[in-house]
């Protein structure tokens, strides 16, 4: 089991990606705090604890400082030590279509930027006090390019989890504090997203002829690459990014 002992925090884990990672988790025995806004997570710790792993629901609001710090409360309080933190919790850049809403950008920044620092804050000093942890940041192919039809604020949010991953894995290297992330591209849809699967078929065909593997990601992938960096077998990775994209970086 790649992660057998292992305490593991996943935010935005009522669904999507987020889920899929906290199952894969569980399977490979790390015991899972699910955290979501929504209490649909309720759900996935109650499948998770039926299939005969560990895991406990936590609602959470990654914007709100007071809730990291209830969090990681209870996760000490319940198992005794934190190994990981999957920054899975997001929202998306198309579900308003005012591109130009202040009101947008400053919720986009607040759920997909903010939130990293707050879970890295108030994780790392646990870490630390082990003698290390990992820390996962699921960003996107948004952070390394402009899109149209998607607000600002997105992509701004996406590329301020990507940096934040390197400027944290600088400051808590020496604590022995590995921090990556994780960069996916086009996935089922987040709630309240306008996808592929809703454009007419002219719409489809272009976007997937810009994916060499030809088709869309499935959470699944996301998953197993949160797994590896998250896992020991990524003991010397550091600051890195990892697209999980079928290839839509490499055909710009």
């Amino acid at each position: 089991m790649r992660l057998a002992g292992k305490v593991a925090i996943v935010t935005g884990a009522a669904n999507g990606m987020g889920a899929a990672t906290a199952k894969l988790f569980a399977r490979e025995s790390a015991r899972v705090v699910v955290a979501d806004i929504r209490e649909d997570g309720q759900a996935v710790a109650d499948a998770i604890n039926a299939d005969g792993g560990e895991a406990i629901y936590h609602q959470l609001d990654v914007a709100e400082e007071t809730a990291w710090e209830l969090l990681i409360a209870e996760t000490v309080a319940r198992f005794g030590r934190i190994d990981i933190l999957i920054n899975n919790a997001g929202i998306s850049g198309v579900a308003d279509p005012d591109l130009t809403s202040t009101e947008t950008w400053d919720r986009l920044m607040a759920v997909n930027g903010k939130s990293v620092f707050l879970g890295t804050k108030h994780v790392v000093p646990v870490m630390r006090a082990q003698g290390g942890g990992a820390i996962v940041n699921i960003s996107s192919i948004s952070a390394f390019t402009g899109m149209d039809k998607v607000h600002m604020g997105y992509n701004a949010s996406k590329a301020a989890s990507h940096l934040m991953s390197k400027a944290a894995a600088v400051h808590h290297g020496r604590d022995g504090i590995r921090v990556n992330s994780i960069h996916p591209g086009l996935m089922p849809a987040m709630l309240g997203t306008r996808t592929a699967a809703h454009m007419p078929k002219e719409g489809r065909t272009a976007i997937f002829a810009r994916i060499p593997l030809g088709r869309p990601g499935r959470v699944d992938e996301v998953a197993y690459a949160a797994l590896f960096l998250a896992s020991d077998e990524a003991s010397y990775i550091s600051g890195a990014e990892l697209t999980v994209d079928g290839g839509w970086q490499a055909n710009a």
